[in-house]
């Protein structure tokens, strides 16, 4: 089964972040974000995101929990996703439904997805899942 829709961040608070003592050239941060899904996908997540990231280059790991619905299926699940930028663009891209994380109508959902912005700035987002 497939789900798209478009999101908006609504929430972005960087978090404290451990001292470490690993210098690197890209400083490591910490946030918590909220976005609202509209769509086939339809809802609120709240996102643990940490980066390497400074002047448009650097890589995101980001761990969400949705709660709403795909193609009107309500519950909620945990997804995970990271890219790399470098200016335009994403590369290195991974995006993953965590099995077993599933409540509700989509108790048993596995599967991929993926986000991409538009120039216009537009965020979208879609799955690919199956439901067992």
């Amino acid at each position: 089964m497939h789900a798209s829709g478009t999101f908006k961040v609504a929430d972005f608070t960087p978090a404290p972040t451990p001292d470490s003592t690993i210098k690197t050239a890209l400083p490591v941060a910490i946030s918590t974000m909220e976005k609202q899904y509209e769509g086939e996908v339809v809802g609120r997540s709240a996102t643990l995101f940490t980066s390497a990231f400074d002047q448009g280059t650097g890589t995101y790991v980001a761990m969400e929990s949705f709660e709403g619905a795909l193609n009107g299926r309500t519950g909620t699940f945990n997804f995970a996703h990271s890219a790399t930028t470098q200016g335009e663009g994403r590369d290195n891209t991974f995006f993953v439904i965590v099995p077993g994380s599933g409540t509700g109508a989509l108790t048993g959902i596995t599967g991929t997805g993926g986000i991409a912005i538009d120039a216009d700035g537009t965020h979208r987002i879609w799955f690919d899942y199956e439901l067992g």
